[in-house]
């Protein structure tokens, strides 16, 4: 027996001892040993995947009150989040940088031995009196060239749940994987909690990431964006990995889009910052989802396949009403195992932001007993429920989800789309000219506003690069470099699009884009990858021609559309879009050392282009005046 085994028995009853000595690897052994000294918890709990185990981290969710069982719809949960943890925490989030290594300005960053200094002594004997749940997670398909392996530590029954939904078993695949499998590590925990089972010690909380050792620490947090280590926590570190490799790992939705005639099935992958549109794209009426938010993409064979790394969606809650996504709101109000968070509860049903009917007048939410006009202690009214509320679930549950989940190969990607709150510049969609302009003008220059999903200051515009700039963990300008040399490989690139659904009229503010047309622009995609639908050159991008849109908008939504719509949606507006250029080349020169210079070519000629067409047309230039292409 390796001496780490032989520590960590006296914590373990003799079926978790049994379950822990069938993982032949030692480094597994030593790892958990090593943070149950840390953290000094009184018991450990090896969790196998076995439905007994599954069964019993979801009743200790519920008897440790982390999740409270009070709704009426079978299998239906909820869990409270504190006040100040309501969402991904910027500040607090910091890579553990060895002396002599630079990132980009632009990411959060700390001296690795004072930050491993401060995190573990805030973790030092926090799991006093509590259980350590080891939870093992298979990060992509099983069996498969793109599987990742990761051990989680935590002594929250609510992550530990959690994870069962969104994430593929792995404990077997440890026990086949033998003493050399490497594994990416995470210990958790919620730290300090009061009466309601929520975290108090806010002001400690910290989530830091040591890419050298692939581990990450979060403490004094339950929010699942912080707490559950393989959501975009560890993607921090299949991103360094992938980098390493000549791989992608990507904050990408990934989707299968039919053709007119229903049978042909082409697959796309989207990036979209949280709450720009990712969940409810991939969620179309009539389409399947893979998966809603992180995708690994490999070469295999000089073409682009991906597969979804989780198996469920943590998903925003705020917006789901029954008309505009039927699918989820069958899901969400049905029988079946569902953890809402930050909801507003009342009579044994939750209630949530903008879904469609009026809310109670009272009720408990994420405060506590809420009542119409409670404030916070800022003199803040409160809301009903959070805008940032989630649910998650297993994909498997979905009427549409894809049948090739759970392929080892992964699916071909057809297309790749980037959007994001764009209020102002970009059109509805778009294609790229080429690879190099998609992910240098769509891709790295991807510009939104910051949301609710993010702990700070809403509604401020910011670049965030692939979608990926909150868990990049390589130099931002590698990670161009990567995106561009990955494609160059490819004898069969997906094509590149762009995409915005926030575009507001100018002058009075008012959204130019209903949340169903988006349907109607991912179908126009399924067309151009096929040569079936013609396109109209701008300085910008190919955009759709009128009569294919008014085609679409009839099969797809069953509604007129009208040439005054599509003139206001697909006009160029050259004022703001040499506007963003300058803001994306300015972010760029004073955050990010390396940047390509063929970045700054493309976008100098993305500007020429402009200023030819503004000398010729005006400032705001209608999709009339650019020449049709048939096919391109």
């Amino acid at each position: 027996m390796n001496p780490y085994l032989e520590a960590l028995q006296q914590k373990l009853s003799p079926a978790d001892f049994k379950k822990l000595s069938a993982i032949d690897n030692p480094v597994v052994h030593e790892f958990i040993a090593k943070e149950s000294d840390l953290c000094h918890p009184e018991k450990i709990f090896i969790c196998s995947d076995s439905t007994e185990d599954i069964a019993h981290v979801r009743k200790m969710a519920v008897t440790s009150g982390e999740e409270l069982a009070t709704l009426s719809m079978d299998g239906h949960t909820v869990h409270f989040d504190g006040e100040q943890d309501q969402g991904r925490d910027r500040v607090n989030t910091k890579y553990l940088i060895p002396k002599g290594v630079t990132f980009s300005k632009a990411l959060n960053q700390i001296d690795r031995q004072e930050g491993l200094a401060e995190v573990r002594g805030l973790m030092r004997e926090i799991m006093n009196g509590k259980t350590m749940i080891v939870r093992f997670i298979a990060l992509g398909p099983t069996n498969s060239a793109f599987t990742l392996l990761g051990i989680q530590c935590t002594d929250s029954w609510y992550v530990a749940h959690t994870e069962d939904l969104l994430y593929r078993p792995g404990y077997e695949q440890f026990v086949k994987a033998g003493p050399k499998s490497d594994f990416l590590r995470v210990i958790h925990s919620a730290g300090k909690l009061n009466s309601d089972m929520v975290s108090v010690d806010y002001k400690n909380k910290r989530i830091y990431i040591d890419h050298m050792d692939n581990t990450i620490y979060s403490v004094n947090t339950q929010y699942a964006g912080n707490s559950v280590g393989f959501k975009k926590l560890a993607f921090r570190l299949a991103i360094r990995k992938a980098s390493s490799e000549g791989w992608l790992a990507e904050h990408m939705l990934l989707m299968g889009i039919f053709g007119p005639d229903g049978k042909r099935k082409s697959y796309f992958a989207g990036a979209f910052p949280s709450a720009c549109g990712k969940t409810s794209t991939a969620m179309l009426p009539g389409e399947t989802i893979l998966g809603d938010d992180i995708a690994y993409i490999r070469d295999v064979n000089s073409t682009a396949r991906a597969v979804n790394v989780e198996s469920g969606i943590f998903g925003i809650i705020q917006d789901v009403k029954a008309k505009d996504d039927a699918l989820i709101w069958k899901v969400i109000t049905s029988p079946g195992e569902i953890i809402f968070s930050n909801v507003l509860i009342k009579d044994g049903r939750p209630y949530w932001l903008g879904m469609g009917e009026e809310l109670p007048k009272d009720g408990q939410n994420y405060t506590g007993i809420w009542y119409e006009g409670k404030k916070d202690e800022a003199g803040n009214e409160i809301p009903a429920a959070n805008k940032n509320a989630r649910y998650a679930v297993s994909l498997k549950v979905l009427e549409n989800v894809d049948p090739e989940l759970n392929n080892p190969a992964g699916v071909e990607l057809a297309g790749i789309m980037y959007g994001g709150r764009d209020a102002k510049a970009y059109v509805p969609v778009q294609q790229s000219f080429s690879w190099e302009h998609g992910i240098i003008a769509y891709g790295a220059s991807l510009e939104t506003e910051t949301t609710f999903a993010t702990i700070g200051k809403e509604g401020m515009p910011e670049i965030n690069m692939m979608s990926i700039q909150d868990f990049i963990s390589i130099p931002m300008g590698k990670n161009v470099k990567n995106n561009l040399q990955f494609g160059r490989k490819l004898k069969k690139q997906p094509t590149i699009f762009g995409v915005n659904y926030f575009l507001r009229e100018v002058g009075n503010g008012k959204y130019l884009n209903t949340p169903q047309d988006k349907h109607v622009w991912v179908k126009w995609m399924e067309l151009r990858v096929h040569n079936e639908a013609g396109a109209i050159k701008t300085p910008t991008g190919y955009i759709p021609i009128y009569e294919d849109l008014k085609k679409l908008f009839k099969r797809v939504l069953k509604r007129d559309y009208s040439k005054e719509d599509y003139i206001k949606q697909f006009t160029i507006r050259v004022p703001e879009n040499l506007a963003k250029i300058e803001r994306v080349s300015r972010f760029y020169q004073e955050n990010v050392t390396d940047t390509p210079l063929e970045m700054f070519g493309m976008l100098y000629m993305q500007r020429q282009r402009l200023i030819d067409a503004q000398a010729k047309y005006g400032d705001y230039i209608s999709p009339e005046c650019f020449e049709k292409e048939v096919n391109s």
